[in-house]
């Protein structure tokens, strides 16, 4: 009896957490397919039973709404596609270069120079937020792709470091001795061997950094004062529902929720494999 007490107090609480985990993204969904009257009416209507994709419309520029009557949601969109993907290519580079250098190569003052660059991952948010502005303005880089995209490296870098050193070390060295034995170079063996090897390890560090660059919202709010150049978070954030229907501000709010979702559901597998490759040799 009380084994069976314990399995329904298990299936009530699971059950409880479901419903209070999913039930506001289920809302902004019916809302986000709602027309603005179905939206307001009294009482108020738990189920889709019309649904339309007017919201969804405005946003992309396709519906009788423009983009500017949904609050510059559209160009919100494609500034954050653009910041984090950019962000993401450039900390990749970085981090795949520098790992493999930190990884197979000896040079002075190796290790100190790596764990100084780890120790950054210690530091609040808060206290780079400043001094970064600071060069991003003296640079004339605020309000710009190219800032918002160098203050994000800085940023995500380090943890893209760490995962793709592991990576690194995982990977025997005889692959490399046996392409320089063929006579392939130090960068030959790299690029020929050694990166289709990485290629679970890179993959996820790619999706990781992309998901953070996605989900910024503190540095983009003090760097883009300007809609051409602030990302999808920062604008759901600051946008009037007076002016702005509560359909195209749920609709958005979907958008920014689904693409992420989306990437871990169907790259789950790549995630998984590529941050934990190094923790087995």
């Amino acid at each position: 009896m009380s084994r069976l007490l314990r399995r329904i107090g298990r299936s009530l609480a699971f059950v409880v957490l479901i419903f209070w985990s999913l039930f506001p993204l289920y809302w902004a969904l019916k809302t986000s397919l709602s027309t603005n009257a179905a939206a307001e009416q009294t009482p108020v209507q738990y189920w889709i039973t019309h649904p339309t994709i007017v919201s969804y419309q405005a946003i992309f520029g396709g519906g009788p709404e423009s983009a500017d009557a949904a609050g510059g949601i559209s160009r919100a969109l494609i500034n954050v596609v653009v910041e984090a993907t950019g962000a993401t290519i450039l900390t990749l580079v970085i981090a795949v270069l520098a790992a493999y250098a930190f990884a197979r190569l000896r040079f002075r003052l190796k290790n100190v120079v790596f764990y100084a660059v780890i120790a950054t991952l210690t530091l609040p948010v808060y206290a780079t937020l400043i001094p970064l502005y600071r060069i991003m303005s003296d640079l004339g880089l605020v309000n710009t792709y190219i800032g918002i995209i160098l203050v994000y490296t800085s940023g995500f870098l380090p943890l893209a470091l760490w995962i793709m050193y592991n990576v690194f070390m995982s990977l025997p060295f005889s692959i490399e001795e046996a392409a320089r034995i063929d006579g392939a170079s130090t960068m030959q063996a790299f690029y020929r061997v050694v990166l289709p090897t990485a290629r679970p390890g890179i993959a996820a560090t790619a999706i990781v950094t992309f998901l953070f660059g996605w989900g910024q919202f503190i540095f983009p709010l003090v760097l883009s004062s300007s809609s051409s150049t602030e990302p999808l978070t920062v604008l759901l954030a600051a946008i009037d529902s007076r002016n702005v229907p509560y359909t195209i501000i749920n609709a958005a709010a979907i958008v920014a929720v689904a693409i992420p979702a989306l990437i871990v559901f169907f790259l789950n597998r790549w995630i998984v494999t590529g941050i934990t490759a190094g923790s087995v040799k």
